[in-house]
């Protein structure tokens, strides 16, 4: 099982500027990186790819919808608008070599109506998404939907909830990512949430409960390894940590030294389970 470093612990400012971080995520002794397509001009991103394979780190690509960008609105052009956005993540996705583009795209970050969502807005992101992974396919690109807590997201809020999205999206390039923050609020057992997805598990978040340095929090990420193992899950974990440098994350107080000492600490706890 490989074990990657998704980038938004440094914040929103997706550039340049980030490869220093890149070269001590490798020698630290990561295997990839998350990398967040916020920046949607795909000619930015031809030197990220030449980094990441001078550098030998597999990477997967992650995105979300602001409030400007609802798949879920009545408005269909607000609706044309964020399939657009989503299309052209797919794009930057595949100049970069990302065979998966995660993260909760099938509706905006945030954004609520006060009540559950509708059978209308059901039909609206399951077509948001079925429309969106046929054009994945064609970049042979996969989706991995993403849900988030109740306190950030309403269209589902739970993996039984996705599990029964992603089915009825039907589609051979839409499946699931699971993180263990959300999971850690919304779930009875994670581990058998994990279970009950695991035919449609491409990637796995791992994040501790506070957000900060795995094994600092308590959430059990032995079991839920050993879990992954049962299962017999083949791809990478991240390890997914914030600071007050992302605001959309609400982190008022530090939870960590440094990102170096949250990055090492969180492998060399990871490495005891993950041989």
């Amino acid at each position: 099982m490989k074990i990657g470093m998704n980038l938004l612990l440094w914040g929103t400012e997706i550039n340049d500027s980030l490869f220093p971080v890149l070269e001590q995520i490798k020698s630290i002794g990561f295997d990839g990186v998350e990398v967040p397509i916020f920046n949607l001009n795909s000619q930015d991103w031809h030197i990220w790819r030449d980094k990441l394979d001078e550098l030998g780190l597999e990477r997967l690509a992650v995105a979300i919808n602001g409030p400007d960008a609802n798949p879920l609105s009545s408005s269909p052009e607000m609706r044309k608008h964020a399939l657009e956005n989503n299309m052209k993540a797919i794009d930057c996705a595949e100049i970069i070599g990302a065979k998966y583009l995660s993260g909760p795209f099938h509706s905006a970050l945030g954004v609520f109506s006060g009540k559950p969502a509708t059978k209308e807005e059901w039909q609206y992101g399951i077509q948001h998404i079925r429309t969106l992974a046929d054009y994945a396919a064609e970049k042979d690109i996969t989706l991995g939907v993403e849900y988030l807590n109740r306190f950030e997201s309403y269209l589902f809020t739970c993996t039984d909830e996705m599990l029964r999205f992603v089915e009825e999206v039907n589609h051979p390039h839409c499946n699931i990512m699971f993180d263990t923050f959300h999971a850690n609020i919304e779930e009875k057992n994670i581990e058998n949430a994990i279970k009950s997805c695991a035919n449609h598990l491409i990637h796995v978040q791992l994040s501790e409960n506070d957000r900060g340095t795995l094994g600092k929090g308590h959430i059990d990420f032995e079991s839920i390894i050993k879990t992954l193992v049962n299962i017999n899950y083949q791809g990478m974990v991240s390890i997914e940590a914030f600071s007050m440098k992302l605001a959309a994350a609400n982190i008022w107080r530090k939870t960590f030294d440094s990102e170096e000492q949250l990055m090492s600490d969180s492998l060399t706890y990871l490495k005891k389970f993950i041989h």
